[in-house]
């Protein structure tokens, strides 16, 4: 077909792209009058290529990732004097859990572009345009127009992919459609959720083979599409496919088009969970034979010798924050960087609280999510026969065994002693050390004082304040220094990191064949970086439920909670809670915080309801919005809406 000059319209140049430290995706072709323009050379066709890259760059800031701001394990209040975000308008992904979505203009809406939600079809059409015409470029070598083609295919599953984890059904847009098009050609249906999966794998196949299988010019091309990628997508890809909320849900069973056709499959198959497990496996290899490996903490040279400790709880921080050129646990990041440490960091000093605004702190993590962390000898608390779960709220002065967690002698509560590592590698409260913002002496760690207006960290206005009395502090690289002055070292959340997929490959593995020693093996790989047992010889020697770990369901909440552990705060754990189809039971209960206006310990730990969630069965999909029903007749609304 005769490419449609007209069709340019739709290729308005980018505006507000990410600045980044990577050259190729700062692109964008100025003043492209035509197609033919675009395509003239090498140049011109690469320029291109980046802007199919620059939406999905886009999409980094989390408080526009739906995953981030829903899965109830980071409040942000709705109370505040100020907005600390820039505007309101960047809070709202956070108050969905309010039951705040509509119909009539949906917040996070990446099906039009709206509400902080990006364009994706627009995306998907850039990237159309770029496969119609990356033949025309004379100059351009072969094998690099082959992995260009490779770079844009992978993208485009990518951005189907977003859309079909949020909406469910969706349209496939295999091609641009003509500008004279007719009017029933315009007016799209859904396709059923199996259909879109099967299309979305059918592309990450094609691209696959002639993408590299690792980046051999990290200066210039970190952050674009590899082998390893494409495999660990389709990874994720196929386990979604496979897992409850899309395999026979019966929730949706009803959900047909217009033409009656069902859009949901109305039985659930076991094969599906295999090529999820074939995937896994294929991504798990591609990895280990790349050289990737878990991530542990090299101390510099500038840092005093620190305690095995404290290096376990530095293997799991840095694992996010450390640079991603010197991450082996980088699977995929994006190029943009995580922009809101300051609202993960607590005040430690008396120059923080001169300088309130450098480090806001409004990320509150529920006493909830403190939890969900097992006890030191890996198991759940509620579970550990050793553990004094039912007196966890008690007040306690913290001991010197526990020196590099809590400050010695601090009155804090039995519930902050005696956790895992991650507990307090990835969470910073009332009483916890910190190592870093500019002191990095193991003996003499900052501390967190957070009880009451008089304390550094506590409530000093309504404006700079976290009201639960947890940060997610794992969002803080320990090189930033927070004070009278702010110098912030820069990272990038990880969208794939090697720990997530051993994780996944162990859920498949479980689905699939039930407790085996491979399962084992991928999850306690994780553990033992964590500092834990495994789960075999935890639950065995610690658990009132030792049979837990020994039976598929019972591995299944297993492989589930170390999960939410491992990946807390990440912008992952959203979009499993949807696919276990959990994440109802999950937002059931009250979201907690700590009494922070009390300054006594007796008076502080006390629990106060800061929201009660609303998640029905309709939030598990993104509602279409009205006008779209309108606007196109042959789309249907999502159930419950």
């Amino acid at each position: 077909m005769k490419p449609n000059f007209k069709l340019l319209i739709l290729l308005a140049v980018i505006s507000g792209m990410t600045l980044s430290c990577k050259k190729y995706l700062d692109v964008t072709p100025d003043n492209v009058a035509t197609i033919d323009y675009a395509f003239r050379n090498r140049n011109e066709a690469e320029n291109y290529l980046f802007t199919c890259y620059s939406t999905i760059q886009n999409m980094g800031p989390s408080n526009k990732d739906g995953a981030f701001t829903t899965s109830g394990e980071i409040y942000f209040p709705n109370t505040l004097t100020e907005a600390t975000l820039g505007s309101r308008d960047a809070e709202q992904g956070f108050h969905l859990i309010r039951g705040v979505q509509s119909t009539d203009n949906p917040s996070l809406n990446y099906w039009d572009g709206e509400q902080l939600g990006q364009p994706i079809f627009k995306a998907i059409r850039r990237c159309n345009i770029f496969l119609e015409n990356i033949d025309r470029p004379k100059d351009l070598a072969q094998f690099e127009r082959n992995r260009w083609i490779a770079e844009v295919k992978f993208l485009k599953a990518y951005y189907h992919f977003y859309l079909l984890r949020m909406y469910g059904p969706i349209p496939l847009i295999k091609q641009n459609l003509p500008i004279d098009a007719g009017t029933d050609e315009v007016r799209t249906k859904r396709e059923p959720v199996d259909v879109a999966f099967a299309y979305i794998v059918s592309l990450l196949d094609e691209a696959t083979p002639d993408l590299p299988l690792t980046i051999q010019d990290p200066a210039r091309s970190l952050g674009r599409i590899t082998q390893n990628i494409a495999l660990s997508v389709k990874a994720e890809v196929l386990t979604t496919q496979a897992s409850p909320f899309f395999n026979g849900n019966p929730d949706y069973t009803g959900f047909k088009d217009k033409d009656g056709v069902n859009l949901f499959p109305t039985a659930f198959s076991a094969e599906k969970w295999n090529k999820a497990m074939l995937a896994c496996q294929a991504a798990v290899k591609s990895c280990e034979e790349s050289n990737l490996s878990l991530y542990h903490f090299t101390s510099p040279g500038n840092l005093p010798t620190i305690s095995a400790t404290l290096k376990t709880v530095m293997d799991i921080r840095q694992s996010i924050t450390e640079n991603w050129e010197k991450n082996p646990e980088v699977i995929w990041a994006l190029n943009t960087q995580f922009d809101f440490q300051s609202m993960a960091m607590p005040r430690l000093t008396n120059a923080m609280v001169q300088n309130m605004d450098g480090a806001r702190g409004n990320f509150a993590v529920p006493i909830g999510m403190a939890e969900l962390f097992y006890s030191k000898n890996g198991v759940p608390m509620a579970e550990d026969a050793g553990y004094d779960y039912r007196g966890r709220y008690a007040v306690a002065a913290a001991g010197t065994d526990s020196k590099y967690y809590l400050k010695s002698g601090y009155q804090t509560i039995k519930m902050h002693m005696d956790r895992e590592p991650r507990f307090y590698a990835d969470l910073s409260f009332d009483g916890s050390c910190f190592f870093g913002n500019g002191q990095t002496d193991p003996e003499n760690m900052l501390y967190v004082q957070a009880r009451g207006a008089n304390s550094i960290a506590g409530p000093k206005d309504n404006i700079r304040v976290n009201v639960s009395g947890y940060w997610p502090s794992k969002l803080v690289n320990y090189q930033s220094v927070f004070g009278t002055e702010v110098a912030q070292a820069g990272f990038r959340i990880p969208l794939i990191r090697l720990a997530g997929l051993y994780l996944l490959y162990a859920e498949t593995l479980n689905e699939v064949n039930g407790p085996t020693a491979d399962v084992y093996t991928y999850i306690d790989k994780v553990r033992a970086r964590a500092g834990l047992k495994g789960v075999k010889e935890s639950w065995a020697s610690y658990s009132t439920n030792p049979g837990k770990a020994t039976s598929k369901d019972g591995l299944r909440a297993i492989i589930q909670q170390e999960r939410r552990i491992e990946l807390c705060f990440e912008g992952r754990i959203g979009w499993d809670l949807r696919r276990w189809k959990v994440m109802q039971d999950v937002l059931s209960k009250p979201i907690q915080g700590w009494n922070i206006q009390d300054t006594t310990p007796e008076g502080y730990y006390r629990q106060r309801n800061l929201v009660i969630p609303v998640f029905g069965l309709k939030d598990y999909l993104w509602p279409l919005k009205y006008n779209d029903l309108i606007v196109n007749p042959n789309l249907v609304q999502n159930p419950y809406w």
